[in-house]
C-alpha cells in the first residue's frame, strides 16, 4: 500500500491482528481510515471489521492494555468502541443487510468480507486492509476504490438508485465528500441522486443537519451547495435557500442570482473562519430577498428590509434544522439584522453618533460582522471591490478611534434599571424603561460621555420630565 503509518498506528494495529489471530478470525481496518491513509489527510478514528462477534474482538482487544480501557457496547448496532487518547477504534462484525422501504435502518445479519464491503456508501470507503499476520497490509478493494481516489471520483459500489434508496442519507454524505473533498460525483450516481431526491424526506432532520455543517465547514462549502441544489435535494431539505435562486430582468433591469451570490460569500468567508455559526450567518445573510424582491419604475429590483425580514427567519430555520436556539443562534440572528449597516456608514459626512450606534449594536461581535461585510463583495469588477474594501478599512479605523474613548463594544450603560428604580423608589414600568433609552442615546449622540457621573447629572435632569423626585 502507497502510505505510511506512524509508530503509534503501526503498533495498535499489529497488536489488533495479533488478537484476531490468537481468536481465529479474519480482521480488516475498513472505510475512512484506509481512505484518507491513502489521501494524506489526518486520521482519529479507524473502523475494524471482523469475521465474527466485533463486541467479543473489541474486549479481547482491551484485555492486551494496561490499564485496560473501557470498552463501550452498543448492542443495538453490534458495535464496541474503545477511546484510546489518541484514536478511537470502532468494531463491529462483517454482516450483509437489507432495508424496508419505509425506513434506513437495515436488517442485518452475519456475513463475509465481501458482504461487508457491498453495503458500503462509496467505493472508495469500501477499501479493507487485512490485519492478520500471515497478510497484514494486503488491500482488498473489489471496486476500484484506488482507481477512484486517484480520479477523485465518487461513486456507489452497487447499483446507485439501490445504494441511495436504501439508505438515503447516502445522498448527502455523497454531496458532503465531493465538497470536503473536491472530487466529482459520478455521472451515474448523481443521476440517481436527482431520482430518489424524496426518499430523503424519511431521514431524521438532525442526521441531515450533521451532514449540511460538515458541508458547511469544508473547505469550498458552495462545492456541497451547488450540488444540492442542482440535485433537488436543497428545495426538499432548505426550500428557503434554494428560493434564492435565478435572476430576472424586466425593462433591461436585472438583479444578480442571490443564491450563486451567497455561496459565494460562504466561500469568502470559509477563507477567513472555521466558525460554523459565522458561516451560516454568510448563508442567511440574504435569506429575507426573496420575500422583499419588488419592482420599481426607474429603479429596478429592490429588496428593502431583507435584512429586517431574513433577521425574523433566522429561529425558525433554526428550529427547522433543530440547530441550538439559545446564544449560536441569536449572534447569527444578529449578523443578519445588521450586515447591511457598515455599507451605510461608509458613506461621506457619516456622523459618530452612526458609528457609536454600530458599535454598540455590534458589541463584541463587530469584527465577525466585518468579516460577513468584506466577504459579501463579490463583484468581478476589480476596482469596486478595491474600493468597497477600502472603504471598510477606514470604518474599522473609525470604530478603533471611537472604541478608544468611548468604550462601547460590551457596553452597559453606568446606570442601570434597578438603580433608576432605587433612586426614586419605582416599579418596573414604562418610566423606567424610557429613562434608560434616553441615557442610551444621549451617550450614543456623543451628548455625555460613557462616565457615572455625566449619566447620574442627566437621569436627575430627565427626571423631572416625569415629576420625579429623588429619594434620599
Amino acid at each position: 500500500m502507497n502510505f505510511s503509518l506512524s509508530g503509534r498506528e503501526s503498533f495498535l494495529l499489529n497488536k489488533i491482528g495479533r488478537v484476531a489471530d490468537s481468536l481465529n478470525l479474519e480482521a480488516y481496518l475498513i472505510g475512512g481510515f484506509v481512505r484518507d491513509k491513502i489521501l494524506g489527510r489526518p486520521t482519529k478514528d479507524a473502523d475494524v471489521v471482523c469475521i465474527g462477534d466485533g463486541i467479543a474482538f473489541a474486549e479481547a482487544v482491551a484485555r492486551e492494555f494496561n490499564p485496560v480501557p473501557k470498552v463501550n457496547v452498543f448492542k443495538t448496532f453490534g458495535t464496541a468502541q474503545i477511546k484510546l487518547p489518541d484514536i478511537e477504534l470502532e468494531f463491529v462484525g462483517a454482516r450483509k443487510e437489507s432495508y424496508r422501504s419505509e425506513s434506513r435502518k437495515p436488517d442485518v445479519e452475519p456475513g463475509t468480507i465481501e458482504n461487508d464491503q457491498d453495503r458500503r456508501d462509496f467505493t472508495i470507503n469500501a477499501m479493507a486492509i487485512s490485519l492478520n499476520a500471515q497478510s497484514f497490509g494486503e488491500l482488498v478493494d473489489p471496486f476500484n476504490g484506488i482507481a477512484h481516489l486517484q480520479q477523485k471520483l465518487i461513486k456507489t459500489p452497487l447499483e446507485p438508485g439501490i445504494t441511495f434508496s436504501d439508505d438515503p442519507l447516502r445522498m448527502m454524505r455523497a454531496i458532503r465528500f465531493a465538497s470536503q473533498l473536491q472530487f466529482q460525483i459520478h455521472e451515474e450516481t448523481f443521476e440517481a441522486i436527482t431520482r430518489e431526491k424524496e426518499r430523503i424526506r424519511i431521514v431524521s432532520m438532525e442526521r441531515i443537519t450533521d451532514e449540511l455543517n460538515k458541508i458547511i465547514l469544508s473547505k469550498k462549502p458552495s462545492i456541497g451547495f451547488d450540488l444540492l441544489y442542482r440535485s433537488g435535494l436543497l428545495q426538499i431539505i432548505f426550500p428557503q435557500m434554494a428560493d434564492l435562486a435565478g435572476a430576472e430582468n424586466v425593462e433591461g433591469m436585472g438583479h444578480k442570482d442571490n443564491f450563486y451570490h451567497t455561496i459565494q460569500v460562504l466561500d469568502n468567508i470559509s477563507v477567513h473562519t472555521k466558525n460554523l455559526w459565522l458561516r451560516w450567518a454568510a448563508i442567511l445573510h440574504d435569506i429575507g430577498k426573496p420575500a422583499t424582491k419588488r419592482f420599481e419604475q426607474g429603479t429596478g429590483f429592490t429588496f428593502h428590509g431583507h435584512e429586517t425580514v431574513g433577521g425574523r427567519m433566522v429561529p425558525k430555520i433554526f428550529k427547522h434544522f433543530k440547530l441550538p436556539l439559545g446564544e449560536e443562534m441569536r449572534y447569527v440572528k444578529k449578523l443578519v439584522e445588521l450586515h447591511l449597516r457598515p455599507i451605510s456608514v461608509t458613506k461621506a459626512n457619516i456622523t459618530d453618533s452612526a458609528i457609536r450606534r454600530l458599535l454598540f449594536d455590534a458589541g463584541a461581535d463587530f469584527d465577525d460582522l466585518m468579516t460577513l461585510c468584506e466577504a459579501d463583495i463579490t463583484s468581478k469588477n476589480i476596482n469596486k471591490v478595491r474600493r468597497f474594501l477600502s472603504n471598510f478599512e477606514a470604518v474599522r479605523t473609525r470604530c478603533i478611534e471611537l472604541e478608544k474613548s468611548d468604550h462601547l463594544r460590551d457596553w452597559q450603560p453606568p446606570i442601570k434599571g434597578e438603580e433608576i428604580m432605587q433612586m426614586f423608589n419605582l416599579e418596573p414600568s414604562r418610566v423606567v424603561g424610557d429613562l434608560k433609552t434616553a441615557l442610551k442615546d444621549a451617550i450614543l449622540d456623543g451628548i455625555i460621555p460613557n462616565e457615572y457621573n455625566a449619566a447620574y447629572n442627566f437621569i436627575m435632569e430627565e427626571s423631572k420630565k416625569y415629576g420625579l423626585t429623588k429619594v434620599d
